[in-house]
């Protein structure tokens, strides 16, 4: 989900108080107008270039001051022959002219705010190199990341070179979230890794011509979109239909936080814990996933909203999880923000058993795929709530593990290494976080699941987070052994069992 209407999709609020009305009334939804689908190709530029759907919420969160909370920082670490800092600095100047995202200023203008692009000639990246020890590393790193951009002047892209010995260089970069998304890092890294080879050679980079740029991406998903004040519009259908799915939920779970500590703490500061999920269950929960004609996300969403439903003591809970939007062949070696967030509000009272409940969770989660592109404080303004409050608080995220190596690809250069390394940096923008991944082995069997649990330490003290990450372990346990039964047993939050078997071992599991 994104933030309120801007761009060529503003323009009051015409359109979410008839959504308002509707789910009131019990008027039926307005059926969307037939019209001809766009064609994704390069097209030409008109003067003002509205922000695509999914950098929405970014600009708006650093219009409020939050812009360091989205900042993505990855690093790469060089190491052997004669690391070339100069054809360094030559890479990631080509590497910025090639994807249009990491050249782009988001001005307010009178109509919202704009993608403005700048022109490659104008390109200026300040790349300051440092000298390092081992140990000042990753604070150097976290330092360079918790750096705000100013969206309206300054490129979303800065790099440091932290040197910590004549043949061993660290380039940190660090991107704003509103140019890129998690997919972009590959053909980001790849591209600059590309770069600096040819750099350091002396020849220029051999890449294959992008097919579109992401500014042609962003007017045809306007254009498959049209206006919110335009009734008929698949803008408005989905407005309408996540008014109408989230009215009347709780606004706000209650999660048992801790006291605030002295002095504050920054409110997106994280902390993680791993998780992991033997083969063994991970073949229990395909197994679940086939019989309710459901996905393996599917199966861990609603474990998930078991867990967050008895954390938080509520039979209606709202979880969430991205898309990555790049639904078309032509974005997938494009850099950009294409990802949103969809909700899923699951009744949890409204489940007798572990089937009905994944049937539940099934249908609203391809309801939630349907309707991808509605920007969050739009929404928010629908809904009888306070808009400073979060839209969700829990998440959870399954992806696929591609086969990519530790170490990136090498430049032609005897003894050079460029090693993709940590930096350290967790930022915790939800309550309850999971992103997870999971494994199949050459010959497509199941081989695990993991990845980690992010969580605020401005919020949760580390024995909650445990506790929390345990009882999912457990529920998604049960699950991957066959617990088909009553959703009692896993809600339990008294250690008194009221039925046998898996049930009996549920309550005291998870108690």
């Amino acid at each position: 989900m994104s933030d309120p209407g801007v761009g060529s999709r503003s323009g009051g609020f015409d359109a979410g108080s008839g959504v308002l009305a509707a789910a009131r009334t019990g008027r039926d939804p307005v059926c969307l107008r037939p019209v001809a689908t766009p064609v994704l190709a390069p097209r030409p530029c008109p003067a003002r270039v509205p922000l695509a759907p999914a950098q929405e919420r970014m600009w708006h969160a650093a219009q409020l001051g939050r812009s360091g909370d989205w900042n993505v920082a990855r690093a790469l670490r060089l190491r052997g022959a004669s690391v070339d800092v100069a054809a360094l600095r030559a890479a990631l100047k080509l590497l910025v002219v090639r994807h249009v995202p990491l050249r782009t200023r988001y001005p307010d203008t009178e109509f919202g705010p704009a993608q403005q692009v700048v022109d490659p000639d104008d390109v200026v990246l300040d790349v300051a190199e440092h000298g390092v020890s081992e140990a000042d590393l990753a604070p150097a790193v976290a330092a360079l990341a918790a750096q705000p951009f100013d969206l309206a002047r300054d490129l979303p892209v800065r790099a440091r070179l932290f040197v910590l010995g004549p043949d061993d260089v660290v380039l940190a970069l660090v991107v704003h979230h509103i140019s890129v998304d998690g997919r972009s890092m590959g053909p980001l890294i790849r591209d600059l890794v590309t770069a600096y080879s040819a750099c350091r050679a002396g020849t220029c980079p051999h890449w294959p011509p992008l097919p579109i740029s992401y500014i042609d991406y962003t007017l045809w998903k306007h254009e498959q979109l049209g206006e919110f004040t335009d009734e008929w519009s698949r803008a408005t259908h989905q407005l309408r239909y996540w008014a109408n799915a989230l009215a009347g939920r709780p606004a706000l779970l209650d999660l048992p936080v801790r006291e605030l500590p002295a002095p504050p703490i920054d409110p997106v500061a994280g902390a993680l814990l791993p998780i992991s999920f033997d083969a063994v269950t991970h073949a229990g929960l395909l197994r679940m996933a086939q019989e309710g004609r459901a996905s393996l996300f599917m199966v861990l969403q609603a474990a998930f909203a078991l867990t967050v439903g008895a954390f938080a003591r509520s039979g209606d809970v709202t979880v969430a999880t991205a898309v990555s939007g790049r639904d078309h062949r032509l974005l997938d070696d494009l850099v950009g923000n294409f990802s949103d967030d969809v909700l899923m509000r699951v009744r949890l009272d409204r489940a007798a058993d572990v089937g009905e409940l994944l049937e539940q969770v099934r249908r609203v989660a391809l309801a939630a795929y349907a309707h991808p592109d509605t920007p969050n404080p739009r929404l928010k303004r629908c809904l009888p709530q306070d808009a400073a409050l979060p839209l969700f608080q829990a998440t959870l995220i399954l992806q696929r593990a591609q086969a990519r190596r530790a170490t990136v690809e090498p430049p032609a250069a005897p003894g050079l290494s460029i090693t993709e390394v940590s930096t350290g940096v967790v930022r915790a923008k939800h309550d309850l976080e999971f992103g997870l991944t999971d494994h199949y082995d050459p010959l497509g069997a199941p081989a695990g699941v993991d990845g980690s649990f992010i969580y605020p330490i401005a919020r949760f003290d580390e024995a909650t987070a445990q506790q929390f990450v345990a009882r999912f372990l457990a529920v998604v346990g049960l699950l991957a052994e066959g617990y088909r039964g009553p959703l009692a047993a896993l809600l339990a939050t008294t250690g008194h069992p009221r039925a046998r078997g898996p049930a009996r071992r549920a309550t005291r599991v998870l108690v």
